[in-house]
Parts: structure tokens; C-alpha cells; sequence
């Protein structure tokens, strides 16, 4: 083992996952997070990997050497697919799960989606981590992936990162989302959490199926008053936790001889669990590190528990025009007139390329009582590039999950406002 070169053990690592399982053995973004072409993994083959190394032998390497032999593969496999192999390592055994915690950095650190729990960290500082949405008409299901892969056959799905399925209901609709996109219910336990709207389609509350970490707000029933989670506890409903509220108005020019004259739409958003000083230069977010469970008592061995009885009407939502003291408001940036092309316009920097009413850009509302600067930074960017393909950019502080919540609403019909 001393004479082996790095890259050699490198390489039978790897080697040593193929060698397990030739049976279509893929490596996912965990939980059934996978592109359509990769093939499904099953708790069975979680077995047949981590008895496979545990015979070979990779089980008794020294701990130092192990850890730096883990280093140089998250190192070296810095995209996906070949990013895959990190995500195995951590499937391996507790051991090294805990290792490569450790060695993988954050989004905001190093601007990259690879463990499951970075979709609900804050994005990287400075930059937008590009992905994209796809719609499917016929199942009214949205997928969002990392990037899009450009072959010989044309575009391909690139890694998929989130998936969500709109439910109508008499006086509101849902969008289910979860980790798993040939899974997307409120059973699953690859159920994160889910986007309601009002009957009119014009406001909307994101809801995280996992409880707030430590300093996060979360609203009581029959008060609009933001309490610290301890105070709710533990009466909170199981997977109810509002995070963010999303409004959009009707935005009127003005009106003549009967017609009324309308403009872009009008869109705020109230982020409950993250400061307006996180967009200040050093400001910080709550990151999660792990997925937490969704009930206080719950007890450890038992990850992902929902309760049937679970009922969102015992929230209601935050004012979007009051209680927000200290909370980061988004809104949309508003568009310029072209007199040219006879149209509304922003600056995409090439992210869109078909014009639609759904396109928006949201920074830093002066509400805030952020910098001048602070409010000139996107934070998230949403357009339309095809039919039923959308791009979706985003940076701190918010996170992957929150990011395509915000971005569903924008799909919903609006009554009110169209």
C-alpha cells in the first residue's frame, strides 16, 4: 500500500465501485436525485456497495491516509458527472460519510451542489449558480437540474436537482416538491416542502418540511407576530414551517376610454428566516448542515417522519406590508421600456431569450434598509429560454430550495393580475 501512488489508489477506488455492482449501479444526488438517464438505486444496492468495500481493502487503510486520499477525489472530480464518485464515497460507510461532510464545502464556499443538504444552503457569494426548469404540461410536474448537457442527439437533461407537482384545490393550489423526481408527494420521505397559494393565484407561502435551525422565525396561528421556534414548540404541525411569503400585484399605467393600461408585474417577497444584513458585505444566513427532523421530539432513528395529520391551516401568513422588521424583502427589478422593440427589458446577461410576463429579477428592496449597492445585486433571476424551459439563477443568501419555490410562483395563474 506505501509504494502505491495517490493516483493509483485513486483509481482502484473507483475502479472498486464498478467492480461491486455491473448492474447499472449509478451514483444519485442521494435520495432518487438523479437524471433520466441514470438508473434508479435502491437500498439494496447502499448493502451491496458498503459490503463490497468493506472486503476489500479499502477497510483497513489508516485513517490519515484515508482522509487524503478522500481530499484528492473531491479535488479532482470538480463537475458532474464524474462528481458522482464524491457523492460514493459518502455512501460507502458512516465513517467516510462523515469524512467527506467534512471535505465538502459548502455553495457559498465553493459554489458547488453535491450532498443533498446544499440545496438548502445559501448559494455562493458574488456569482449566480445557474440551473434550469423544465415543464411538463401533460403531468403539470417542474424539474430543476444544475445544467443542460449539449450531445450529438441534441439537448439532454443535465443533473437534476429538485422536483415539484401542481395540485389544484378549491380555494388554493400546491406545488409538492421533493428530492426524488419519480416520487413527488406529501408521503414520500423525499418530501422537502411545498409552495400554497390563495385562490386568486396572487400570494403565495413557501413551506419547509423541516424544522427552522437555531435564530429562524416561524408564524403562530391567530397572530402575524414572527416567534423564535421554542415558543411554538411543540405545537407546531409536523413539515409547516413558512419561510417565505411571495405577493405579486396588478401594476396599472393607467387607463383610457374603458382599457386599462398594464405594466410588468409587481413582485415582494419576505424571506422569514434570513436577515437584510446577510446581502452587507459579511452578512450571514442560517446554513444548515444537516437535514434536521421535522418534528422536536422526534427521535433520531427515524429521518424524514411526517405525521398524516399534518394541517396547514393552523398558519396563516405574514403581512407582506407590516412585521417584517429585520427580515431581507425582495422585489422585482423593474424593467425599462424599449422603445424600439416595443417591449419591456431587462438585462439577463443572456440567461433569457424569449420574452414572457413570467420573467422577473429580484434584488434587495429599500424596505430592507440595505445599502444602495446591496439593492443593485440580483439575487435570483428567473426567464424563459424555450416552450416549457426556464433558466434559474441564484446567489446568497438564498438557497437552491427556496430559489425554485419563489420561481414556481411565478407559473401560477394569476386572476388578479392578468
Amino acid at each position: 500500500m506505501a509504494t502505491m501512488s495517490f493516483r493509483s489508489i485513486i483509481q482502484d477506488i473507483k475502479g472498486e465501485f464498478g467492480s461491486i455492482s455491473r448492474k447499472g449501479f449509478e451514483v444519485k444526488f442521494g435520495y432518487g436525485m438523479r437524471s433520466r438517464s441514470q438508473s434508479y438505486r435502491d437500498a439494496g444496492d447502499h448493502v451491496m456497495v458498503a459490503d463490497g468495500l468493506r472486503q476489500s481493502c479499502w477497510a483497513n487503510m489508516p485513517p490519515e491516509l484515508l482522509r487524503d486520499v478522500l481530499m484528492r477525489i473531491e479535488a479532482s472530480e470538480d463537475t458532474w458527472p464524474a462528481r458522482k464518485h464524491v457523492v460514493a464515497c459518502a455512501s460507502v460507510c458512516r465513517s467516510w460519510r462523515e469524512i467527506m461532510k467534512e471535505i465538502v464545502k459548502s455553495p457559498e464556499l465553493s459554489g458547488k451542489l453535491t450532498l443533498p443538504i446544499s440545496l438548502k444552503q445559501p448559494g455562493p457569494r458574488n456569482s449566480l449558480l445557474q440551473c434550469y426548469i423544465k415543464r411538463n404540461r401533460s403531468n403539470q410536474t417542474y424539474y430543476l437540474y444544475l445544467g443542460l448537457n449539449q450531445g450529438e442527439e441534441g439537448i439532454d437533461d443535465g443533473k437534476f436537482l429538485l422536483a415539484a407537482r401542481k395540485c389544484r384545490r378549491p380555494t388554493h393550489t400546491d406545488y409538492i416538491i421533493s428530492i426524488n423526481c419519480d416520487d413527488v408527494s406529501r408521503g414520500s420521505s423525499t418530501y422537502i416542502g411545498k409552495l400554497r397559494s390563495n385562490f386568486l393565484g396572487t400570494k403565495f407561502t413557501v413551506y419547509d418540511a423541516h424544522p427552522p435551525i437555531c435564530g429562524a422565525r416561524v408564524t403562530k396561528s391567530r397572530s402575524s407576530r414572527p416567534v423564535s421556534l421554542k415558543e411554538v414548540s411543540p405545537r407546531v404541525p409536523a413539515g409547516n414551517y413558512p419561510i417565505a411569503h411571495v405577493s405579486y400585484d396588478l401594476n396599472v399605467l393607467g387607463s383610457r376610454w374603458g382599457n386599462v393600461y398594464r405594466g410588468p408585474r409587481i413582485m415582494h417577497c419576505v424571506m422569514d428566516a434570513i436577515s437584510a444584513s446577510a446581502v452587507e458585505p459579511g452578512g450571514v444566513a442560517p446554513t444548515q448542515t444537516q437535514f434536521l427532523h421535522r418534528r422536536i421530539d422526534t427521535s433520531p432513528s427515524i429521518p424524514f417522519f411526517r405525521s398524516k395529520s399534518t394541517r396547514l391551516e393552523n398558519f396563516q401568513s405574514v403581512p407582506l406590508s407590516s412585521q417584517n422588521k429585520g427580515m431581507l424583502v425582495l422585489q422585482n427589478k423593474s424593467p425599462r421600456w424599449h422603445e424600439q422593440l416595443q417591449c419591456w427589458c431587462l438585462n439577463f446577461n443572456g440567461r433569457v431569450t424569449v420574452a414572457s410576463v413570467k420573467n422577473f429579477q429580484l434584488v434587495a428592496s429599500p424596505k430592507s434598509g440595505v445599502s444602495e449597492q446591496a439593492q443593485e445585486n440580483v439575487i435570483i433571476q428567473f426567464g424563459k429560454v424555450g416552450k416549457d424551459l426556464f433558466t434559474m439563477d441564484y446567489q446568497y443568501p438564498i438557497s437552491a430550495f427556496e430559489a425554485f419555490a419563489i420561481c414556481l410562483s411565478s407559473f401560477d395563474t394569476k386572476i388578479a393580475c392578468e
